[in-house]
């Protein structure tokens, strides 16, 4: 029992066991909230048995970036989210544990992260729905989702104007930022976005209503659209 309770986030686990699986049995069919610690180990043994990978699904503590932007969606309490880049779900998993209420569309670019979380949508979580999709030139109708977050996302993007563009056109209320505030050793961050290109770039899309944060390594943005709450 100990590898499960302390090794391994069990419902999202469980999720992407079963749903990668797919099997029909009890252990396919109960609510996630209804498995047991057996249960949980009993699908951990399937899972490796499989060959599944389960790293992803390690029990890490959450980055205070992340903290940052689960506190301001506390206050925002968003009807809807589109997490771009949700990469092995750092941020999502808080965020779908937190507000499982909440319909939750991922895109990414990569079908191995798809994939993984197809799975846990299968498995457990109907809330999510994710998508192979570039933001840059995704044609989603505007304004459909109260809130964009772009996580560790930008500095990776090449036409980061275009992304922003989008982002904004997407957003109700809201687009949530992070970067990183410093160069690294990274070769995939193809851009440095100090607050002044930042600012530049929601400038450019037509959303000059920003405010800025601090957390240690990184740049927190909040950029408000018409309808968002009072930054008071």
């Amino acid at each position: 029992m100990a590898e499960l309770s302390d090794r391994y986030d069990r419902s999202f686990m469980a999720a992407y066991i079963r749903g990668a699986l797919k099997g029909n049995g009890p252990l396919f069919l109960k609510l996630l909230s209804e498995l047991t610690e057996e249960d949980c180990e009993a699908l951990l043994a399937l899972g490796k048995e499989a060959g599944l990978k389960l790293h992803y699904f390690k029990r890490f503590e959450e980055l205070p970036r992340v903290k940052a932007v689960m506190g301001f969606l506390r206050s925002a309490q968003p009807e809807s989210l589109l997490d771009v880049g949700s990469g092995r779900g750092v941020f999502l998993f808080p965020f779908l544990r937190e507000f499982p209420w909440v319909p939750v569309t991922s895109l990414d670019l990569l079908d191995k992260r798809v994939d993984m979380l197809r799975c846990i949508h299968d498995g457990g979580f109907p809330q999510l729905t994710a998508l192979k999709q570039d933001l840059c030139v995704w044609d989603a109708p505007v304004h459909s989702f109260d809130v964009v977050t772009l996580l560790e996302v930008l500095e990776h993007i090449p036409d980061v104007q275009a992304a922003v563009n989008n982002a904004v056109r997407l957003a109700r209320r809201f687009v949530v930022v992070t970067v990183p505030s410093k160069p690294d050793n990274n070769p995939e961050h193809i851009h440095l976005l100090t607050k002044d290109v930042l600012t530049g770039l929601f400038r450019n899309a037509g959303c000059p209503s920003l405010r800025f944060d601090g957390v240690p390594g990184h740049l927190f943005l909040i950029a408000k659209l018409d309808g968002g709450l009072s930054y008071a």
